[in-house]
């Protein structure tokens, strides 16, 4: 068996062209486009590249998109009244401040102080919580890419064995949730699980989401098992590689995502369908 490659740059794709005829009905009946203001602490260079490249696609597919650069030095009062004042303006839908914090600021306190209405992240404790009772709200990006990717393939987690490996609030923990709604049954892996190599066996789905390459073992794949490698790691080679040993995974599973080109396209689609939904749901909740 030889899988089948998720193409995430063709899906990406398609899900903005949705967002792009969605955007456009929106601004019909209200007058204005959804606002995405992103923010940007300091110069780490995958975050700018990160930033620059959600500022351009939100405005690609009809959206405000602003971005708020910051000195790596901004002290943290500076940068929570500047989230005070997008939670206060109207024309604000979606705000999204850019991980790593400089050493200085606090994440969680950062993070706790965006409206819940407009957290297009999906991290605030008021996201997180709805998401655990099951209720709408607003979703972490890349899990939601995850849940799309599946659907693309034809793959309903219903009924099946879904292994999950890490445990971070942004990717692990809300991708097991996300299943458990979909009813799998989810197992969480992570740095202390012993035996890592049967627990992925048992997997129909794994969602690999550590940050390590080749942490998992093309082995371990159960024979036609969907794969979701989340991970991006740099090698020695300078390329870019996933959690999972790619090739001899690849020759067991049905799907599997490449490094590049299979989750990462879709954070992006995700937080501009984010976006949109909380641009709805504010005007619903008036």
């Amino acid at each position: 068996m030889t899988a089948q490659l998720i193409d995430g740059k063709a899906i990406g794709l398609k899900v903005q062209d949705e967002v792009v005829t969605r955007v456009a009905e929106f601004t019909r009946l209200h007058g204005r486009a959804p606002g995405l203001d992103v923010v940007l602490v300091g110069d780490d260079p995958a975050s700018q590249v990160y930033v620059r490249n959600k500022e351009l696609t939100s405005k690609k597919v009809g959206m405000r998109g602003m971005l708020h650069r910051l000195p790596a030095d901004t002290s943290q009062t500076t940068l929570l009244e500047l989230v005070d004042r997008l939670n206060r303006d109207d024309l604000v839908d979606g705000i999204l401040v850019q991980m790593p914090l400089p050493p200085h600021i606090d994440a969680e306190t950062v993070i706790g102080t965006i409206d819940p209405l407009k957290d297009v992240d999906g991290l605030t404790p008021i996201s997180a919580g709805l998401l655990a009772l099951g209720r709408p709200g607003l979703v972490p990006c890349t899990p939601m890419g995850c849940m799309r990717l599946l659907a693309e393939v034809g793959c309903d987690p219903k009924g099946k064995r879904a292994v999950v490996i890490g445990r971070s609030v942004l990717v692990g923990k809300p991708i097991a949730q996300l299943l458990l709604a979909r009813h799998a049954t989810v197992t969480i892996a992570h740095s202390r699980t012993t035996d890592l190599g049967k627990v992925v066996a048992e997997g129909d789905i794994v969602i690999a989401a550590v940050g390590k390459e080749a942490l998992v073992r093309g082995e371990w794949i159960k024979p036609g098992a969907v794969v979701i490698d989340v991970g991006i790691n740099r090698g020695p080679d300078g390329k870019l590689h996933g959690d999972v040993e790619f090739e001899p995974a690849k020759a067991r599973a049905s799907w599997i995502t490449p490094v590049p080109g299979g989750v990462g396209p879709m954070t992006i689609a995700m937080l501009l369908c984010n976006t949109l939904d909380a641009a709805k749901a504010r005007i619903t909740a008036r």
